[in-house]
């Protein structure tokens, strides 16, 4: 064999391959934003133009779940590939473990990347940051550009004068009114800021100097902006855009009412149009800061050697199911946004089945950077380049504040909770404890999540299905597996699986769950 001409084979191989291979990743991440709040998604009120266009050159996912339903849990598992209960992140101001996880930032900076994160991190450090002897640990981004940012530039410029005679939503005269309508925005109130002066388009024009910034080496920007998360952040000049009266109330049932949060049973359903118009002015004003840095991709040649996904922390419930939040099982809450765009497969829609934590695992393959190996995730590159139309045949997610989990398919949803908490973080319903309680949803029969079919005879294969999946995927992923009492029970075991075993930073490790529930 010409071990020479061998050589030069392999070299030729390798250079088309890295032709064939996005160069730059841009992930662009929002907060609560609701899957069937997007043009794209088929929402024909809302005006999403800069998604709408993304989808049409990219693939849209229309079966893409996040791993838990709340904002730290969920980012965390999304950098690392791993599960909230893997990566010690289960609680909403749990400190992130620097030691113990592997992101995405890490893995990529290891192998070259210059590596960016702006916007939310809610890695929570500050929790413990007396503890750190080097400074608050950053997790692989070599640049974090965030609120503390936003504040330096604010000063450093005179703000533009705001339109006379308009009101503006006021976060501290809201939170003394005392009522959920004012604090929620139900009179759909901009932000005392113009648009060159707001928070998104700061977070924008800085992935922009980012990116242009690295055109000569290869980079992995995470840009996580705060929209559409309430109070629902718009600035002035999207005042009006949205009429309460316009918006149209989704169905419920009877059977949501032992889960629905007192706090929300004295809203009119005036009020919860209004909320729902808030939440749409502020996802189009998000939507207006994602077309500034597509724009300016394109703009500065970086297109073509940029992969790029757009998907959302969690979803948001928008009075489905008399309740607007996230912490939750229903569909609304866990079924997820998920566009890519990789110079493939333009304007197709892909209907595999996809978790959040397979999206780190997966962006490492298509750059052809290998696979990240503590992920718990897997790659689904083959059903991007459209060799695979299936991807897993099970999700899985989790809610650990509320002792809640959840393991769908695309007809059916098991939810599980030990109902040992009347829901946590200010959401009680009043009513006490639950109890023990299982929950069966066929999608096929009763897309809205209506009816319970848990009890359903015909169903209690399905059910017993379904739960031992729960487990099998507590037992191949939780650090404490091997430690799961013999003696239990399938549901006594999942009993003790749901519990969060969070803990403190790496030099101040607690035995036992750290709730807190405040940033003080």
């Amino acid at each position: 064999m010409n071990y020479r001409l061998l050589l030069i084979f392999l070299c030729l191989v390798s250079l088309y391959v890295q032709a064939q291979t996005s160069k730059n990743v841009l992930v662009i991440v929002a907060d609560d934003h609701a899957l069937k709040v997007t043009g794209a998604y088929g929402n024909q009120r809302v005006r999403t133009p800069n998604l709408d266009q993304l989808s049409k050159e990219g693939i849209t996912f229309t079966q893409t779940y996040c791993n838990s339903p709340i904002c730290s849990a969920s980012r965390q598992s999304m950098l690392t590939g791993k599960y909230p209960h893997a990566t010690g992140v289960n609680l909403l101001f749990t400190p992130f473990r620097d030691s113990d996880n592997e992101t995405i930032a890490e893995y990529l900076s290891d192998r070259g990347y210059e590596t960016a994160l702006i916007g939310k991190s809610h890695f929570n450090n500050w929790n413990w940051g007396s503890l750190y002897k080097n400074g608050l640990p950053k997790h692989g981004f070599k640049t974090i550009i965030d609120t503390k940012d936003y504040r330096k530039f604010l000063k450093s410029k005179k703000s533009l004068a705001l339109p006379k005679g308009m009101e503006f939503y006021d976060k501290v005269k809201a939170k003394e009114a005392g009522t959920q309508a004012e604090w929620m925005n139900a009179r759909v109130l901009p932000h005392p800021v113009r648009d060159a002066d707001s928070k998104g388009t700061f977070l924008a024009n800085q992935a922009v100097s980012f990116m242009k910034g690295n055109k000569q080496k290869p980079f992995f920007l995470w840009l996580a902006f705060y929209e559409p998360h309430h109070p629902f952040y718009f600035p002035t000049e999207y005042a009006g855009k949205y009429k309460a009266e316009d918006m149209v109330l989704p169905p419920v049932s009877s059977e949501d009412d032992r889960w629905v949060p007192e706090k929300y049973r004295e809203l009119t359903d005036a009020e919860r149009k209004g909320i729902i118009a808030s939440y749409y002015s502020s996802t189009e004003y998000l939507d207006k800061n994602i077309g500034v840095v597509l724009k300016a991709l394109k703009e500065k040649g970086l297109e073509k050697d940029t992969l790029v996904l757009y998907l959302s922390d969690n979803g948001y419930l928008l009075n489905e199911h008399k309740r607007f939040e996230k912490h939750t099982m229903w569909q609304e809450a866990v079924h997820q946004p998920m566009i890519i765009k990789n110079g493939k497969r333009a304007g197709e829609k892909v209907e595999s089945l996809i978790e959040y934590i397979d999206v780190a695992p997966t962006i490492t393959d298509l750059i052809g950077q290998g696979i990240m190996p503590e992920a718990q995730g897997r790659s689904f590159k083959a059903v991007v380049e459209g060799k695979k139309d299936t991807h897993k045949e099970y999700a899985f997610a989790e809610y650990l504040e509320d002792n809640l989990a959840m393991v769908t398919t695309k007809r059916w949803k098991y939810v599980f909770t030990t109902g040992s908490r009347d829901l946590g973080i200010n959401y009680k319903t009043g009513f006490g404890l639950a109890g023990l309680t299982h929950r069966l949803y066929d999608f096929k029969n009763d897309p809205n999540e209506h009816r319970d079919v848990s009890r359903n005879s015909e169903n209690l294969s399905t059910l017993k299905l379904l739960q031992s999946k729960m487990f099998e995927r507590f037992m191949e992923t939780h650090p404490d597996a091997k430690n799961c009492p013999d003696e239990l029970t399938l549901e006594g075991k999942l009993v003790w699986f749901c519990e969060p075993r969070d803990v403190g930073t790496d030099q101040n490790p607690l035995d036992k769950p750290v709730r807190v529930f405040q940033n003080k």
